[in-house]
């Protein structure tokens, strides 16, 4: 436990001297800048608390049905929800569902003393992982209900290492483990956890509500036209390399592409690469014409889940990097799924693999090999499609098993 409050010592200075030269990082450090004071002085001393913890963006989006569903069913709480990542905060700072919104701060023992005396939360939610040591370790001496939701573990994890004890140690703090699957309540167990439960996913919770709540997106409609739409979700630049060639070799197809990250670069070379032509979404407005258009580069946040509602298939990117991003948003519409090699890590992706409702590419030509029966076969695009929607409802329900719990509701 010394080397890690050292390295943690260690680690606050250098991450103020690198911020000087990431954008990212001057976010971090700025957003806990004075973080106690204004906790003080939007946390009221009498509200009764409960707090979620997401580490950026896709946690808060399986923390999310949780959090709504506390507010529907038990409105005497007030929701603090904090995250590590500017990613996560600076996308969801203004998020109306909870009440107070910061970042978490560095797990220093003073900072989680001073963190937990405004906070006073009466439960405490972690979402799928982030075992801050200092902080579970104050959660427990305080007697704070702490869950962690969502959360999957694997053989090779180091909680089940010969030296993984401090980190099993962690998992005391935890009232109920709620784990996605039957394999990670199974590995507690050798643990000596038997206060698993396998819930499942959250995602699908929250899946099923965004296809409920799509929202209609007028310039998508006029840019689709009568055209069948392509939508390709969260896309890096190996991820384009694939996508220019489709795109050129189906010109009765409307594509839309949204970009992981605003790279100007590759937004440029995508509008260029394109035979046909291509629009930003930021530079359309109700007088613009697609007549000419076949891209449409959705350089904008907050949509993408909506614009799946409007396609017939779908591509998601970060397969060529660290792993996939979200496949649920296009899969509860029903939407046959391509992704990059790096999708063994997620569950739901080998499933809908297994399925038959995506496929993994590598290379352009396979890409063409996946899409060319699914354009031309109604039989094929419809079994696809229907795979992976029924995929998606059977999985439905970890909510509610969750907030029955910690609620202690009936």
């Amino acid at each position: 436990m010394w080397l890690y409050n050292l390295l943690l010592a260690l680690a606050a200075p250098l991450i103020r001297i690198a911020a000087c030269r990431s954008r990212k990082l001057r976010l971090w450090v700025d957003g806990r800048r004075d973080l106690f004071e204004r906790m003080r002085a939007a946390i009221p001393a009498d509200a009764r608390i409960v707090w979620i913890h997401a580490a950026s963006l896709g946690e808060f989006e399986q923390g999310r049905p949780i959090i709504e569903a506390i507010r529907r069913t038990a409105p005497e709480y007030r929701i603090l929800l904090t995250f590590f990542s500017p990613s996560g905060y600076e996308i969801r700072k203004n998020y109306a569902g909870a009440d107070y919104i910061f970042y978490l701060p560095l797990d220093t023992r003073r900072n989680v003393r001073r963190f937990l005396d405004i906070a006073r939360p009466e439960i405490a939610l972690f979402v799928k992982y982030e075992f801050w040591f200092n902080l579970l370790r104050e959660l427990r001496r305080r007697r704070v209900r702490t869950f962690v939701v969502s959360a999957i573990f694997r053989r090779g994890d180091i909680f089940f290492r010969p030296y993984g004890g401090m980190w099993r140690q962690a998992l005391e703090t935890f009232e109920t483990l709620f784990v996605q699957n039957d394999e990670s309540k199974r590995l507690l167990a050798e643990l000596g956890f038997d206060n698993a439960i396998a819930t499942g996913d959250t995602r699908f919770d929250r899946v099923a509500e965004i296809a409920r709540s799509a929202r209609r997106i007028e310039l998508v409609e006029r840019f689709r036209g009568e055209a069948p739409l392509f939508v390709a979700g969260s896309t890096w630049g190996p991820d384009e390399e694939l996508l220019i060639p489709l795109m050129n070799a189906n010109p009765a197809i409307r594509f839309v592409v949204a970009p992981h990250e605003m790279d100007e670069a590759r937004i440029a070379r995508l509008l260029a690469a394109v035979e046909g032509g291509g629009i930003r979404y930021t530079q359309c407005d109700e007088r613009t014409s697609f007549a000419d258009k076949r891209l449409l580069v959705l350089d904008t946040v907050g949509i993408l889940s909506s614009v799946y509602a409007y396609a017939t298939w779908s591509y998601i990117g970060g397969g060529f990097g660290v792993g996939i991003h979200n496949t649920l948003e296009a899969a509860t519409f029903g939407l046959p799924i391509a992704f990059g090699p790096n999708y063994r890590k997620f569950k739901e992706a080998c499933d809908l693999v297994t399925l038959g409702a995506a496929a993994s590419v590598a290379t352009a030509d396979e890409l063409q090999a996946w899409f060319a029966p699914l354009r031309d076969d109604p039989a094929a695009l419809d079994r696809a499609g229907r795979a992976a929607k029924e995929y998606t409802c059977r999985h439905q329900g970890a909510t509610e098993v969750i907030t029955r719990t910690i609620l202690h509701r009936a």
